[in-house]
């Protein structure tokens, strides 16, 4: 098997940001003080004037971006996903959100692969937070590729949006002919045993665990999520009859993120059985990235373990 290439999709949102800014005047970038971790400081070089470092200060930012926003600007606003929402979360509901303004919240370094800052900076609670906000959009790119087309997307549709990005560089999944369309999923593997829904950094365990299963006669159907709100029912609704079976992967709590808002989907119109891999009700500790998601487990072995359990309920 080939070397998997990797990319840093925090990269590609910085990139894009740059040539979003040469075609569009009105696109406007904020920060809390973290520019060159978040990558915006590429927009900053370019564009100093149109770029706002709001310090450590993530409610005072979302409060900025929402008076430009307000005055006709589109409002890109970058932190941790830790901080934002987390952090902000009052602002984003009532400043961004409530009026629908045109304010892209791009957070970085989601879930426990930030790895060595521990808790306090492991973002396990974001989908559940964005996701319960009336009319905000939620987005976890696969990778950098598709990152590039969901800023893209972002900036291109009007109201607010989340979108969550993670530290490490990731494998890429798509190739350049890929297009992302807001709302839809992207097959990447067809199966009739039982279907993988996955999400940002956990589809490429989901394709390793389909690859691996498959020499044990399982045959997995793949679909990656990255919108989870709105979320592809129809997709779903046609893996549970399709093939009967469902699991869920995803880098964030099992309560309110993806496989939450999947069981919805298949409870309400094909009930079929149905695990989810993803962090239990725990805070995860300092470690090497690798290594916390063996020990939360977050890998293509626990998928394949869940995948054989959740086909014996069938």
């Amino acid at each position: 098997m080939a070397k998997a290439i990797m990319a840093a999709p925090r990269d590609a949102y910085g990139k894009t940001l740059v040539e979003l800014g040469k075609e569009n005047r009105d696109i406007v970038v904020l920060d809390a003080d973290l520019s060159k971790s978040t990558r915006t400081i590429f927009f900053a070089r370019e564009f100093p004037e149109r770029f706002f470092d709001c310090g450590i200060a993530e409610q005072n930012m979302i409060g900025i971006a929402s008076g430009l926003a307000a005055s006709g600007k589109t409002a890109f606003t970058s932190s941790f996903a830790v901080f934002t929402p987390g952090r902000c979360f009052d602002q984003i509901r009532i400043s961004a959100a409530l009026p629908h303004l045109n304010i892209k919240v791009v957070a970085t370094h989601g879930g426990i692969s930030v790895g060595e800052d521990g808790a306090s900076h492991q973002a396990i609670e974001d989908f559940a937070l964005a996701c319960a906000i009336p009319g905000m959009r939620v987005i976890v790119p696969t990778d950098a590729v598709e990152t590039a087309q969901v800023i893209r997307e972002a900036a291109n549709i009007g109201g607010p949006f989340y979108i969550r990005l993670p530290r490490s560089s990731v494998p890429l999944i798509h190739s350049d002919s890929y297009h992302f369309e807001l709302g839809k999923s992207a097959p990447l593997r067809e199966g009739k045993d039982i279907t993988i829904i996955a999400a940002g950094v956990m589809v490429s365990a989901a394709l390793q665990a389909a690859a691996e299963l498959e020499k044990d006669g399982v045959d997995c159907r793949v679909l990656s999520m990255p919108t989870l709100k709105p979320i592809d029912e129809g997709a779903i609704i046609k893996a549970a009859r399709e093939t009967g079976a469902i699991v869920t992967a995803e880098e964030h709590s099992k309560f309110g993120g993806l496989g939450s808002i999947v069981s919805q989907a298949v409870t309400k119109n094909s009930p079929v059985p149905m695990s989810m891999i993803a962090i239990n009700d725990i805070f995860a500790e300092s470690g090497k990235p690798a290594q916390l998601l063996q020990k939360y487990g977050l890998t293509a072995v626990d998928i394949k373990r869940e995948v054989i359990s959740t086909i014996s309920r069938k």
